[in-house]
Parts: C-alpha cells; sequence; structure tokens
C-alpha cells in the first residue's frame, strides 16, 4: 500500500510520536502506583538510553518497548515504502537498546524490557514480573 500522505505531512505525523508519557506507558505507571510501588521518572534522564520508569533504591530500570519501533517479533511490521530505512533504523534501534543494557548492567542496574501489546494484554503479569524484580510483593 503507498502511503497516501506527502513526505512532509508524514514528516509532520512522526515527529508527534510521543517518546514518553505514552498510554501504554501511563498504564502501566498507574497499575504499579495502585500495587503500592513508588518510582521515579526524571532520575531517568541521567542513566543510559533514559528508561521509562526508576526505582532508584532497588536499582531496577524499566523500558517500555514500542513493538513498530523496536521491531517486536510478534507485533512489529515493517513499511512497505522506504523499507531499506526503516530496516536499519529498527535494527539501530535494537542495538542501541542491547547497549544500554549493557550499560546499565554495568553500573548495576537491572534492566526490564516489555513490549507495548504485554503491558496492553497482560498488565498483571507485567506488574507481577516488576514485583519480582524488586523482591517485593504487590498489594
Amino acid at each position: 500500500m503507498t502511503d497516501i500522505l506527502t513526505p512532509d505531512e508524514r514528516s509532520v505525523r512522526m515527529s508527534r510520536v510521543r517518546q514518553a508519557g505514552t498510554d501504554v506507558e501511563l498504564r502501566l505507571r498507574k497499575a504499579l502506583w495502585n500495587a503500592g510501588f513508588r518510582y521515579r521518572l526524571r532520575t531517568a534522564d541521567k542513566l543510559p538510553g533514559r528508561p521509562d520508569i526508576v526505582f532508584v533504591s532497588r536499582k531496577v530500570a524499566i523500558f517500555v518497548d514500542g513493538c513498530f519501533w523496536h521491531g517486536c517479533p510478534i507485533h512489529g511490521t515493517m513499511p512497505k515504502t522506504n523499507a531499506q530505512f526503516w530496516d536499519e533504523k529498527i535494527k539501530r534501534n535494537r542495538e542501541r537498546d542491547q547497549q544500554v543494557d549493557g550499560k546499565l548492567a554495568e553500573a548495576g542496574w537491572r534492566v526490564i524490557r516489555l513490549w507495548e501489546h504485554e503491558v496492553r494484554k497482560e498488565l498483571p503479569a507485567c506488574v507481577r514480573r516488576i514485583a519480582c524484580a524488586l523482591q517485593v510483593t504487590p498489594r
């Protein structure tokens, strides 16, 4: 299917895609808060990769990866137009994710990466996984 938008219109639309505070991320944050977990957001700016949610005292960093942007093996789709660009872009994103995970691990952090589809469809399991990493019991 060809793109119905002009390149300039597509550029404007893509520039409006949120990097933080997405509906999926907000859903996870609300569930964690309701389970009694207190986390940090702005502290994440000081860490490699800028995690979405950080538990500083437990040194746990949470990333919520978008299925498209990070190449989810289940839901990731590849655009037909400009396919080579998108293939390289998503590969670079995945490589960067691995580098960030390594840097955080070297610094003593535990990294949890959740796919957006996991948060949407299996939210309680995601909260339990985070609780396990924090070694605490959710409310």
